[in-house]
């Protein structure tokens, strides 16, 4: 039954003028989905406690960096490749890294552990979004030849 919903999602992927266009339900979608948020966004920000205690902590983080590690990876062999799949790997990527960065500096709780993040995130992990997110620019200017 999912098979069939999906299959019956039918991407436009040329207008008359000859350029890519989404269907015409993706638009509508992101757009709720990002006015949805806001009121859930102040609504945890008013209703959760700024700390919490909980458990598997090392395995969220582990499986995080194992996640990364892969889109990484991923980046490796698809540039190696000269893959089409360099652009959407290395923006994963990218983002991934940056929520990295954000979480590592604002789960600190100390300041050795602070200072520790915020040099990870300078010298590392934000460097690296930057130049994945150059790759992927570079990726889709080739991908559109």
């Amino acid at each position: 039954m999912i098979a069939q919903v999906v299959t019956t999602l039918h991407l436009d992927t040329q207008t008359r003028a000859g350029g890519w266009r989404p269907a015409t339900w993706v638009v509508p979608l992101f757009a709720l989905s990002a006015i949805v948020l806001v009121p859930w966004i102040v609504f945890i920000v008013r209703s959760l406690p700024s700390t919490h205690a909980t458990s598997h902590w090392d395995i969220a983080w582990a499986g995080f960096d194992v996640g990364l590690a892969l889109l990484l990876l991923g980046v490796a062999v698809s540039a190696w490749r000269r893959s089409p799949w360099l652009e959407g790997v290395a923006t994963a990527a990218a983002a991934l890294l940056v929520v990295d960065a954000w979480f590592d500096i604002l789960t600190s709780s100390t300041h050795l552990e602070l200072g520790v993040a915020i040099g990870e995130a300078v010298l590392v992990e934000l460097p690296l979004a930057v130049l994945c997110f150059l790759l992927a620019r570079d990726a889709e200017r080739v991908l559109r030849r």
